[in-house]
């Protein structure tokens, strides 16, 4: 990367991570009302060092999953783009990148109501999980010995084909997300089962009763359509 990239990348990151505003997002959800290449959500980590592994959970509710694909949470380095991207693909289903490499989980049934998603990968193993609606999907692997990148931008709703930028209107998340929690470990079965439920368990990296974040474009915020 040259002189001038590395520049560039560490302005924008910059920019990023001195407008933030903390909210309590309790009981809320950013709503995404129309395709766009430029309505999205930056949320800011508190990241000291590389994740050697995470848990990832969230509440979902689109229309978009019979139709085309969309990007849920994109998590960009200035390595690497695709650090952690959490992607609906059409046709397939879950896309989960770690590091650039990928691996999809196939969901056999494709419901319009509100979804709740858990993923966790560690380093040591390269063990990914999938959890939807409380239920496990098959363990599979992925970028064993990895590190995951400090220094992030991590935006909702679109797909970051450049650190910070890069996005396509038809990658582009139309619907409510909400609950965005994430940890520097693997939650275990019970204690996902518990987030699920609606219980609380000490988010350490992405906190959404104590979420640092900044929307942008037409995206707006609004009561909770689940329970």
């Amino acid at each position: 990367m040259t002189m001038e990239k590395l520049l560039w990348c560490f302005l924008v990151w910059i920019s990023f991570s001195n407008a933030f505003g903390q909210k309590d997002m309790s009981k809320k959800a950013f709503v995404f009302p129309k395709e766009s290449d430029n309505s999205y959500v930056s949320l800011k980590a508190e990241l000291k060092k590389p994740l050697k592994a995470f848990t990832l959970c969230f509440h979902i509710y689109t229309e978009l999953a019979k139709t085309r694909g969309y990007s849920i949470f994109s998590y960009a380095t200035k390595k690497q783009f695709n650090d952690i991207l959490i992607f609906w693909s059409f046709g397939r289903g879950y896309l989960i990148s770690v590091g650039g490499p990928e691996i999809v989980f196939n969901v056999p049934e494709v419901t319009m109501t509100p979804v709740h998603i858990c993923v966790s990968w560690e380093s040591i193993t390269g063990i990914v999980e999938l959890w939807v609606d409380g239920k496990p999907r098959v363990r599979k692997s992925l970028n064993k010995g990895y590190s995951v990148g400090t220094e992030a931008i991590i935006i909702l709703g679109q797909d970051q084909d450049s650190f910070g930028g890069g996005f396509d209107a038809n990658q582009s998340l139309v619907g409510d997300l909400g609950d965005v929690n994430m940890w520097d470990f693997v939650l275990t079965p019970d204690q996902i089962n518990m987030v699920y439920v609606g219980g609380t368990f000490s988010p350490n990296v992405l906190d959404w009763r104590e979420l640092k974040y900044e929307a942008h474009g037409e995206v707006f915020i609004k009561p909770q359509l689940w329970p």
